[in-house]
C-alpha cells in the first residue's frame, strides 16, 4: 500500500510530481533548490555581466571574477556554462527565503523559464507544499506550531 505521505527529494526523480497549471502557486519552490546551469547571455539579463563585457572579455576571465564574488560557482570552459551559486542552505541566491518567490522573475535565466519542461525529468517537478516545507522546518529547529 502507498503511503499518503509524499516525500520529495529533489534528488530522487521519482519522487516528483507530474506538472500541471498553478502547481507553482501552492509549492515550496523546490526546483529553486537544484543547480542551475547558465549561459553568458543570462548573466547580462541578470545584471551580473554589462553587454560590453560579455562582447569584449573572455569567459573564464568573467567567470573568474563572479566566482571571487560568489555569484557563481564554477564555469565550464568546454561548454560555456556557468553554475550559479547557491545559499548555504541549498537555496537559489535569488529565491526570497519568506515568500519562496524568484525576485529576479522578469530576469530569471533561461534554464529558470523552461523549467519543467526541460530538466532531470520533463514535464515534472520536484513539487513540495508549502506548508509542508514549514512544518519540515519547524520540527528541525525543534519547534511546535498548533492548530486553532
Amino acid at each position: 500500500m502507498r503511503s499518503p505521505i509524499h516525500i520529495v527529494d529533489v534528488d530522487r526523480l521519482e519522487t516528483w510530481t507530474r506538472w500541471r497549471a498553478g502547481l507553482c502557486d501552492s509549492c515550496a519552490a523546490n526546483c529553486c533548490t537544484m543547480p542551475v546551469e547558465i549561459r553568458l547571455p543570462d548573466l547580462v539579463r541578470l545584471g551580473l555581466v554589462d553587454a560590453f563585457e560579455a562582447e569584449h572579455e573572455e569567459p573564464r576571465l568573467i567567470a573568474r571574477r563572479l566566482v571571487k564574488s560568489r555569484q557563481v560557482e564554477r564555469y565550464n570552459q568546454k561548454d560555456g556554462i556557468f553554475t550559479m551559486a547557491r545559499r548555504a542552505n541549498g537555496d537559489c541566491q535569488f529565491l526570497d527565503a519568506t515568500t519562496r518567490r524568484c525576485t529576479v522573475y522578469e530576469q530569471r535565466p533561461n534554464t529558470c523559464r523552461k523549467h519543467p519542461q526541460v530538466g532531470p525529468k520533463p514535464g515534472h517537478c520536484p513539487y513540495g507544499a508549502r506548508e509542508a516545507r514549514t512544518a519540515d522546518r519547524n520540527a528541525r529547529e525543534g519547534r511546535l506550531i498548533r492548530k486553532s
